[in-house]
């Protein structure tokens, strides 16, 4: 039987039973977990990587999140915050990211941060593969204004990262979330972006906060080189997983514990 027969024949399968479904999705997730998990040396249990507090990377600054559009396709509240703190961190931060779609996360880091980059697929990628030109308008709505941010443009997994005079303090990979493309980002942005000092982070590696999404964690784990020797961790409370150069305060995680921190919103709305 023909793969295009086989194809045929599983999607009729799926028309007469809708709740076949839920085993096909099953099923993957369970084949993900398994690759994932063959990385014992990274502390990984079946409830995911090790967590870290959301709070531990906070200062009494880090209180606003500005701007944030609550719109699709975009980070949680607290994914921002965690960038604008990691960027904090560092006097004179140089931030690079795959993945610009509203420009939200770079306009939140360009705050705080000296320099900006952010890589996205030209609008002619975009246009090829068939999406509306006011799907690609709306990239960078909120970061095309700000001086200290730069558009780049190009596919991540064959731009030029040598030509951005690397190292960067902190990168967010936010790009394309299936595990080959996961695993190109990862492996070459340590190869040529990553230096000594570098804080990773990637998003939804959580489908919600606690929740692995094992497809990414797969493709960042089997990315990652032998050489990156610091920690892997989620963040609580985001949809990030990070990699720090240092030694974090990490436990296993326990979706069923107590909140032990719980944080007070206030929404202001702004408008041009």
């Amino acid at each position: 039987m023909s793969r295009l027969s086989v194809a045929l024949q599983a999607l009729r399968s799926l028309a007469r039973t809708p709740s076949l479904l839920n085993h096909v999705i099953t099923g993957d997730v369970a084949r993900w977990q398994q690759q994932a998990l063959a990385h014992a040396g990274r502390s990984l249990t079946a409830k995911g990587l090790p967590m870290v507090a959301l709070a531990h990377f906070l200062s009494p600054a880090d209180i606003v999140v500005r701007p944030f559009a609550f719109r699709e396709g975009g980070s949680l509240p607290t994914d921002l915050l965690l960038l604008r703190a990691m960027a904090r961190r560092v006097p004179g931060c140089r931030y690079l990211e795959i993945g610009t779609w509203r420009g939200e996360s770079a306009a939140n880091v360009a705050e705080v941060a000296a320099e900006v980059l952010t890589l996205n697929l030209s609008d002619e990628e975009i246009r090829a593969l068939g999406l509306p030109e006011r799907y690609i308008s709306l990239h960078g709505f909120f970061s095309k204004p700000l001086p200290n941010v730069r558009h780049l443009h190009g596919n991540s997994a064959t731009y030029d990262f040598a030509s951005l005079n690397g190292p960067f303090d902190v990168i967010f990979i936010d790009g394309d979330h299936r595990y080959e493309a996961v695993l190109t980002d990862t492996r070459r942005v340590f190869e040529h972006l990553v230096g000594p000092a570098t804080t990773v982070v990637w998003h939804d590696a959580s489908r919600q906060p606690g929740e692995p999404r094992w497809e990414v964690l797969a493709g960042l784990l089997d990315g990652l080189p032998a050489a990156a020797t610091g920690q892997l961790v989620q963040v609580e409370n985001t949809l990030c997983a990070l990699y720090s150069p240092m030694p974090l305060p990490a436990q296993v995680p326990d979706p069923l514990a107590d909140p032990t921190t719980w944080f007070e919103v206030t929404l202001k709305p702004v408008s041009r």
